[in-house]
């Protein structure tokens, strides 16, 4: 805790997607209960939207960088100004979230030059004088924690603890009525039952088949005579329409017409998400809605965080694995055991379960792998 105790003007890092932002929010929490600061985020412009709704997030600072995926690799000009923004701005302290394939190295570098004067992150190497609080990184090689765990243990390194660890979203206003509408307007029948599926990922590898999603959407209506809405951003319309269509009529599209508080009250208010794992499944865990999740094993960590719901987990081809040898080492020795495709079986008697037979598992908190045996995992809150 040395050199925390008065730090009031901390700055969090947080550079990935928006589902990792939501996944450091209870560390942030954390971070301002327990040393009475306020929290700047620097984030990428993918992470932004949803930081104004962490009720931690004091001020966002936006910058895309060349380390992180993104839209494109950032200027030198641009990473200049934000060092110069950082160093007006006098914190007193920064604390960088990773995934543990990522290195903090470049952001630490950022903030030294922004004369940060006390930073905090997890490394596997030596960062000598980059970092002034190194907690060194043995995941996954003695240890696999999901990754809102992971970032509460980093920021315990700062005296920082919270008592319920949960993700919270606070939307400012009402958008019920305004879901209702764009429900009535793509032919949705309120009174009747209806379930989310949310086919979209920001990868190829993360995605399931449109024609899976299709027959799990047929077989689900024939059995329990659900309506389902499908969801997803304007660049995943066509796809969410071409699945809609060929499910039937019972299948609506609301991809690419919601605003993100319309999509999150949206998920807020459904009886049942079924999602690809990606942002969706996060904001479901916020608001305690029921998720089905199309798991591809990239990354063990990120599973709905205390959320209710079942993870379907399935192998990557050995063709589009990662690169990142930390993640190779994952694939040899965690997932070595080949979990096979999901099935539209598998999505059909999870939404029995959860839906028809009222079974509430928890998620667990991270996949086991080799560790465990079940090939359909509940969800198991720590």
């Amino acid at each position: 805790m040395d050199r925390w105790e008065n730090c009031k003007k901390v700055l969090c890092v947080r550079l990935d997607n928006l589902g990792d932002v939501l996944m450091s929010a209870p560390a942030m929490t954390a971070l301002r209960e327990s040393l009475g600061c306020t929290i700047s985020l620097l984030t990428s412009s993918r992470g932004r939207d949803i930081a104004r709704y962490l009720p931690a997030v004091d001020e966002i600072i936006t910058c895309d960088t060349s380390w992180v995926k993104g839209p494109k690799p950032a200027a030198l000009e641009e990473f200049i100004s934000i060092v110069e923004l950082l160093r007006k701005k006098n914190f007193d302290a920064a604390v960088i979230f990773t995934v543990f394939s990522q290195s903090p190295l470049p952001a630490a570098l950022m903030l030294m030059l922004a004369n940060i004067p006390v930073r905090l992150a997890y490394c596997r190497e030596n960062p000598y004088h980059l970092l002034t609080h190194w907690v060194p990184d043995d995941e996954p090689y003695r240890q696999i924690r999901h990754q809102v765990q992971r970032d509460l243990d980093l920021v315990s390194h700062a005296g920082a603890t919270i008592g319920s660890p949960r993700i919270v979203i606070r939307l400012p206003q009402n958008y019920e009525e305004t879901v209702r509408e764009k429900l009535q307007q793509a032919g949705v029948d309120s009174t009747r039952p209806w379930i989310i599926f949310h086919p979209g990922v920001s990868e190829p590898k993360r995605e399931y088949p449109s024609k899976d999603w299709i027959e799990a959407g047929r077989r689900i209506i024939k059995e329990f005579d659900y309506q389902i809405v499908l969801t997803g951003s304007a660049d995943e319309r066509t796809q969410a329409m071409q699945i809609a269509e060929n499910i039937g009529p019972q299948a609506f599209c609301l991809a690419g017409v919601l605003s993100l508080e319309a999509f999150m009250t949206l998920i807020r208010f459904a009886p049942l998400l079924v999602s690809v794992n990606s942002a969706p499944i996060h904001i479901a865990a916020a608001f305690q809605t029921k998720v089905i999740v199309l798991y591809a094993l990239t990354n063990p960590q990120h599973t709905p965080w205390k959320a209710t719901g079942k993870v379907l987990p399935y192998s990557i081809p050995r063709e589009i694995q990662s690169r990142n040898e930390v993640l190779r080492h994952l694939q040899r020795h965690y997932f070595s055991d080949q979990y096979p495709r999901v099935t539209p079986d598998s999505i059909v008697s999870a939404v029995r379960e959860l839906m028809v037979e009222n079974r509430e598992p928890l998620i667990d908190d991270v996949i086991p792998g080799n560790y465990g045996t079940r090939k359909s995992l509940n969800f198991q809150a720590p």
